[in-house]
This record gives C-alpha cells, sequence and structure tokens, in this order.
C-alpha cells in the first residue's frame, strides 16, 4: 500500500493534520478543509471520507471504508476503528416513496434525516457494517462484521446482527496496554 507524502498531505488543507498520519494514495478525500486527522491515524486503500469528519489517535480505517460527515460530522475518537467494508452517515434520504431522493434533487423535494455519529473511544466497526444517522456508538463499544446499527450503545459492550443487538460484555483489559503503549511514546520523546 502507497501513502501520500507528508507534503501531499499537507497541500490538501486539512483543518487539522496530526504527526505520523498515513493516508492510501487510492483514498478519496472529499472537503479536507472541514477533516481533522490525528496523530497515528490511517486510512487505507479505496476509502471515501467526505464532509465533516473528525478522526482521533491511533484510529484505523481499513479499505473500502465509507465515512460520509455530511453536513452534521462523523467523531472517531482515539483508538477506534473501522474495519474493510464499514459505512458511516450522517445523512441519509427518507427511502419509503414520499419524497425524492438523491443528492441531483433539491431540498426541497427532499426528506433527509441529518444527525451527528459518534464514535467513541476503542469502539471497532466490524467488516461491512453499517452505522446510521444519529448512532452513538459508546466507548468500548464492538460491532460485529455484517451488522446495521441503528441505535446508540452502551459502553464495552459487544453487539451483532441486523439491526444489532448487545451480546455480552467487553473485556476493559486492553485499557492497560494503551496506558502501556502511551506511557512508553511519552518516554521515547523525552
Amino acid at each position: 500500500m502507497a501513502f501520500l507524502t507528508q507534503e501531499r498531505l499537507e497541500s490538501m488543507g486539512f483543518r487539522k493534520l496530526g504527526n505520523n498520519v498515513c493516508v492510501s494514495d487510492k483514498a478519496s478525500i472529499y472537503n479536507a478543509d472541514q477533516i481533522e486527522i490525528g496523530d497515528n491515524s490511517r486510512i487505507d486503500d479505496f476509502c471515501v471520507i467526505s464532509g465533516r469528519v473528525s478522526i482521533g489517535r491511533n484510529v484505523h480505517i481499513a479499505v473500502f471504508c465509507n465515512v460520509a460527515g455530511g453536513e452534521p460530522g462523523i467523531t472517531l475518537d482515539d483508538f477506534s476503528g473501522l474495519a474493510y467494508g464499514a459505512n458511516v452517515f450522517s445523512q441519509s434520504d427518507d427511502y419509503r416513496g414520499y419524497t425524492l431522493t438523491n443528492p441531483t434533487v433539491p431540498d426541497k423535494f427532499k426528506s433527509e434525516t441529518k444527525k451527528a455519529v459518534h464514535i467513541g473511544r476503542h469502539a471497532i466497526v466490524g467488516a461491512s457494517s453499517v452505522v446510521f444517522p444519529g448512532v452513538i456508538l459508546a466507548d468500548g463499544t464492538s460491532v460485529g462484521a455484517m451488522s446495521m446499527v441503528t441505535k446508540s450503545t452502551k459502553e464495552w459492550t459487544i453487539y451483532f446482527g441486523i439491526p444489532a443487538k448487545p451480546l455480552r460484555s467487553r473485556s476493559k483489559e486492553l485499557l492497560k496496554l494503551e496506558e502501556q503503549y502511551l506511557a512508553s511514546e511519552d518516554s521515547s520523546q523525552q
């Protein structure tokens, strides 16, 4: 995988660009002036990142993901991640047939849901899953592959299904590893 150079990243005009950021040269970035990317984060091949998006530190967005922040925005907190083919939407047309749909139609003929999405610290979204507008994935949430998240979640809980339902609690052991990692990073900078 080839990543954009630091010079190229800086020339794109991101709202905020951290250190050691890796963005594939095959990713599509729209509205860079509305996008923030924290330290040590990575966006892989064939991803589309658009609209208002805030990506924390140590966030991984895997191959073929779509992060459509639109007007309300999407936030991915530190150490969160999207597995292969995950889709996160902050806006959605009304598909019931009462209004027109798609971006080629003026707003007065459409009925769109527009709500911010928040993906909490250490939350992970499994391969080919979909997260809908207005959802808050609480810290530590784990969403299984091919799930559809239509409602906000509880902290440190594993979810799966269509629609996603809670299965069981998730271990917090990784918080000890985070503490060690951050301490090692701090000591290497001194």
